[in-house]
């Protein structure tokens, strides 16, 4: 990645005038703490959230270690089912083993989605069982305009989102597991001799960078879960349907930049904000904008001679050292397997019935 450089107060201005936030898709911004909505566009617009949608993977699986179902150590079992996903993916054979904890640094990171179904596997006991957790805690945090159907978020009609649903998410998994928050700014992984860098541009380049998650797909665009922490206040940007990477980034910046500085006297509260907007029952489908022959040629135009993406905002800063590593692999599976997943046949692909009775999240108070 190579930054944009600037020099002097004028041109920073100038600079600042073209990062406006496009128009390209939703977002929204809210405080942390407060819950206040510090600034928000179509934020009820139903979108393919990709990759986001591991986010409530983890949060699912944060529920079951909280509840004493499983443990960090657990093991994660890598089916022929999860074996055959698409990229991205680890490529671990069928059979294979690694600890729930280290499944969780990997679909952050990597996005992985061969790992992501075997986590809602093996914490569930089948791709459909664990679906119907996810939409169940779904519905207890309030989030009204999601539903899904698998746990990586490949492209899927049934399967969408809302930025404001996505928020109520983020701010979820940051109040109630403080714990885990280290899942979401790793800067990278070493995964045997392979160096896997994370694919949110802000971990590491912009000041208080400390998540969440990416997520692309052609009907999705490219989308973006971040967060960034300064003098003890947290802000959460989430946007989607963004043309590339680099400007996924920029957009992501400003939107933070422009949130640590307003006023929340007057910001409207994230569970009641008033639903409204276009598109409330149809997702957008970015394909015929994201993955055209156009489309590839010009992000590659955004590339300097050596091939590094070239990022344009004063905001995001050159990491100036390596990037920290968290190793990960396979193995050290010591906890106890998740009573839903125990008669799990770990190398076939066999159908395991859902749960009986149907799985009922405990209760909780909704998110502030």
């Amino acid at each position: 990645m190579r930054l944009f450089g600037l020099s002097g107060a004028l041109a920073v201005a100038g600079l600042l005038t073209l990062l406006q936030p496009a128009a390209a898709g939703p977002s929204i911004v809210v405080d942390l703490k407060s819950g206040k909505v510090l600034s928000h566009e179509e934020a009820f617009r139903r979108w393919y959230p990709a990759s986001l949608s591991k986010l409530m993977t983890a949060y699912v699986a944060f529920r079951a270690v909280k509840s004493g179902e499983v443990t960090l150590k657990s093991p994660v079992t890598i089916s022929r089912n999860a074996a055959k996903e698409p990229p991205s993916k680890m490529g671990y054979k069928p059979g294979s083993v690694l600890t729930l904890d280290n499944a969780l640094k990997i679909i952050m990171v990597k996005s992985a989605n061969d790992v992501a179904t075997a986590i809602g596997e093996s914490i569930a006991g089948s791709e459909a069982a664990f679906a119907a957790r996810m939409n169940a805690e779904s519905k207890r945090l309030g989030m009204t305009g999601s539903h899904w159907v698998n746990a990586h978020g490949l492209h899927s009609d049934e399967q969408y989102s809302t930025v404001r649903d996505l928020a109520l998410l983020a701010v979820a998994i940051r109040r109630e597991f403080p714990e885990h928050a280290a899942y979401f700014n790793i800067e990278g992984l070493a995964a045997g001799k392979a160096k896997l860098s994370n694919h949110n541009t802000l971990i590491g380049r912009y000041a208080g960078a400390d998540g969440m998650k990416t997520g692309f797909t052609c009907p999705a665009g490219f989308n973006l879960v971040a967060s960034a922490t300064r003098q003890g206040r947290t802000v959460i940007a989430v946007l989607v349907g963004e043309p590339s990477v680099a400007q996924r980034a920029e957009k992501a910046a400003q939107l933070l930049e422009d949130g640590f500085s307003r006023n929340q006297s007057f910001a409207p509260e994230l569970t009641r904000l008033p639903v409204g907007g276009d598109k409330l029952a149809e997702a957008t489908n970015m394909r015929p904008v994201i993955c055209t022959q156009e489309a590839r040629k010009e992000r590659m135009e955004n590339r300097d001679e050596e091939g590094n993406m070239v990022i344009r905002s004063p905001f995001i800063r050159e990491m100036e050292r390596e990037p920290q590593l968290v190793a990960v692999g396979l193995g050290g599976a010591t906890g106890p397997k998740s009573p839903a997943a125990a008669e799990l046949i770990e190398y076939a692909n066999v159908p395991i019935p859902t749960p009986r009775p149907p799985y009922e999240p405990a209760k909780a108070s909704a998110v502030q």
